[in-house]
């Protein structure tokens, strides 16, 4: 009797759960959305991979300036990545409703912020090289290629500001195969030009210029991906996104604090987060040059494993964020929560594959012998930690920023890297000189306090709000 209990228990069980995966419409809509973004961050990061092989094989010292002038780049893409996804979240609710009007004037916005962003970055690069990588490198040698790196590779920000934030926008409404198109059409011109210029060819006059021939080459392809990404929005007069001079030069500052009172938790979130982020990889300098190598080795293969979480992360986004804008409220903590269950399921597979593929993996570079071992032992902790990873991309950006949580989701993913993640790092290599893979691992401290308290914070329902009403009331047709 008690096993036929049991077997009724579990029937009804695996019902519910069958019930909760099954719905065409959910799979339907999140495919169409999820596929070509993730198939953009797969071509980016496939590209970004061969990049550093090809610098790789200049020696340590080359990828790591690179990689650490890269950490300039970075702080200015989370930066506008705040900026830009804060504002799609008013985009994706406005476009529950079609509200086009209102689309374009939070676009406007958007581009001016980013704008500006992209200008002090481009100062501190173009005239401070040296005193921004000394932060992440005690080694002269590093600085010095380093700063010729950026003084080069700054020309991008600006491009780069503006091509981040019509793409982001785009998804929002649903466009995203046009990002996808010109994203991966200037990713692969950027590769197939940056090998002559990194090692040059001889018949063609071409010099080796090295780390400089890289930072030619990324200026190149992002003025073609920016110039292509606005011709083919601005050719139709009907694009949502497609917002004109009267929306770009506008400054209506009730309008304007309106939108950025949820924003700004958002901007907030992530310079905390890109700094915390960044004092990780000064952490990794100050043990070393070849520690720093090896982490921007797994740092690419980091990059190529995640691209299917962060496509599922951002297609979620849109998806809560159009029901949430329609009232579909139940539908959309429906939605959120089956997203972020694949996207765990999904991640504790992928980083199984990370581990299984680690030898063939680093098999590509030619860099010291230490660099590799060091590198073997950091993606194992990377295929390990990518599910609890994977989880704390979906409730941040998937779940809380759709539902406007914003001021939630400042102190869940700004701040807990603070008060967790970057005091168990430094403790670990300056307190206790730990070998930079457990000094790696010790990252992890963050992810997993991020997601208990992220997963409470779903089941609560407390991050669902409706952000439309603040602007639309007050914006006439």
């Amino acid at each position: 009797m008690k096993k036929i209990l049991f077997l009724c228990q579990n029937n009804v069980a695996l019902k519910q759960i069958r019930s909760f995966f099954r719905d065409p419409e959910y799979y339907r809509g999140l495919l169409r959305l999820m596929l070509p973004i993730a198939l953009q961050n797969l071509i980016t990061s496939s590209l970004n991979f061969v990049s550093v092989v090809m610098i790789g094989q200049l020696g340590e010292v080359s990828i790591a300036s690179v990689g650490l002038g890269n950490q300039v780049w970075f702080l200015l893409n989370l930066m506008v990545f705040g900026i830009s996804s804060g504002s799609a979240m008013f985009s994706a609710q406005l476009w529950g409703k079609k509200d086009v009007h209102n689309i374009r004037r939070v676009v406007g916005l958007t581009v001016k912020l980013g704008l500006v962003a992209a200008a002090i970055f481009f100062i501190l690069a173009r005239f401070f090289p040296g005193a921004a990588l000394r932060v992440y490198s005690n080694d002269p040698e590093v600085i010095a290629t380093g700063s010729r790196y950026l003084r080069i590779v700054c020309w991008t920000y600006g491009f780069y500001a503006l091509s981040a934030v019509f793409s982001m926008a785009s998804r929002a409404v649903g466009n995203v195969r046009l990002p996808v198109a010109v994203s991966t059409s200037a990713l692969i011109i950027n590769v197939l030009i940056a090998y002559p210029l990194i090692f040059g060819v001889r018949f063609l006059g071409i010099p080796a210029l090295g780390v400089e021939g890289a930072a030619i080459a990324g200026v190149i392809a992002r003025v073609i991906e920016c110039g292509a990404l606005l011709f083919f929005i601005y050719r139709n007069r009907e694009n949502p996104v497609a917002a004109g001079p009267r929306y770009l030069m506008e400054l209506d500052w009730e309008f304007i604090k309106r939108v950025m009172v949820p924003v700004l938790p958002v901007i907030g979130n992530e310079i905390l987060w890109s700094f915390g982020i960044t004092t990780y990889n000064a952490i990794y300098g100050h043990i070393g040059t070849k520690a720093v190598a090896a982490i921007n080795i797994i740092s690419t293969v980091d990059q190529v494993a995640f691209v299917v979480f962060l496509g599922l992360g951002n297609a979620t986004a849109v998806l809560v964020g159009n029901l949430i804008g329609q009232g579909r409220m139940e539908k959309a903590y429906l939605y959120a929560g089956r997203s972020l269950i694949l996207q765990v399921l999904g991640a504790v597979v992928m980083g199984l594959l990370v581990i299984l593929f680690a030898p063939l993996i680093l098999g590509f570079y030619r860099v010291d012998p230490e660099v590799i071992v060091n590198a073997r032992r950091l993606l194992w902790i990377l295929g390990l930690g990518l599910g609890v990873r994977a989880a704390n991309h979906m409730i941040v950006i998937g779940i809380l920023r759709s539902g406007g949580d914003t001021r939630f989701s400042l102190v869940l993913d700004g701040l807990v890297i603070w008060l967790v993640g970057v005091p168990f790092t430094a403790a670990g290599a300056f307190l206790f000189h730990l070998p930079v893979y457990l000094v790696y691992a010790l990252t992890l401290t963050e992810e997993i306090t991020k997601a208990s308290l992220g997963l409470k914070r779903y089941l609560s329902k407390k991050w669902i709000n409706d952000l439309t009403g603040r602007v639309s009331e007050i914006i006439p047709e």
